[in-house]
């Protein structure tokens, strides 16, 4: 199952799809303008994002150009009233994945988000390594390298560093580490995220100039080589 973002504008279409793809297990967030639709994205990880192109504060085009330059990978279905050729091409210009008109048949957005969903699996599963910086991980055996050096990680280590890799130059909440990599929901009375955020530190930046974990005060943590 997917989280899901939803922004979609029309209130009654928005509930529908939120109750529809909540029925069928996904967890869905929904916003009803850019601006809220980008601060979801930024804030959270999603695995798919559903999104109409005329939105109150601009077009839906502008918001999937914008996702593309953060994230090449997530899939993107464009919704809307306009069905024209030109129109479906300036979706798929803007970065889009597919292109819907409405009215549409729940069951067939529900089909086409599981078909771009087993692309996107299929598509991690072919890749063999992960790169940022000098950072790598082999996904098949496990093995991550610094440079020329190679670190040996506690399997929670090399989980939470995996999440990082996945997620380059994006802020991750102590919640959303918690949920994606220990399956838990954060307790704010305890500090076990950045305990063992200190021991990766310890392995990936201690001997480097170039540190690449680091935090942002009451936001998260970020894998970045820009600070």
């Amino acid at each position: 199952m997917a989280d899901i973002l939803i922004v979609e504008d029309e209130l009654r279409v928005s509930g529908l799809l939120d109750k529809g793809l909540s029925e069928c297990g996904h967890t869905v967030k929904t916003a009803a303008d850019i601006t809220s639709a980008m601060m979801c994205f930024t804030s959270h990880e999603f695995d798919i994002i559903v999104c109409d192109v005329i939105l109150p504060d601009g077009s839906g085009f502008d918001f999937c150009r914008d996702v593309r330059i953060m994230d090449s990978d997530i899939p993107i279905i464009m919704l809307t009233a306009l069905g024209t050729t030109d129109h479906k091409l300036s979706g798929f210009d803007s970065g889009a994945d597919d292109y819907m008109v409405k009215p549409f048949d729940f069951r067939e957005l529900n089909a086409r988000i599981n078909v771009l969903l087993k692309r996107k699996k299929d598509k991690i599963a072919l890749s063999d390594e992960l790169v940022y910086s000098d950072l790598k991980i082999n996904v098949h055996t496990g093995n991550v390298s610094r440079g020329d050096i190679s670190i040996t990680l506690t399997p929670k280590e090399y989980n939470l560093l995996l999440f990082f890799m996945r997620n380059p130059e994006r802020v991750l909440s102590r919640s959303e580490i918690a949920e994606k990599v220990w399956d838990t929901h954060f307790d704010t009375g305890t500090n076990f995220i950045d305990v063992y955020i200190n021991y990766l530190r310890k392995k990936i930046d201690k001997n480097f100039d170039q540190k690449l974990i680091h935090t942002r005060p009451g936001m998260g943590f970020v894998l970045s080589d820009r600070l």
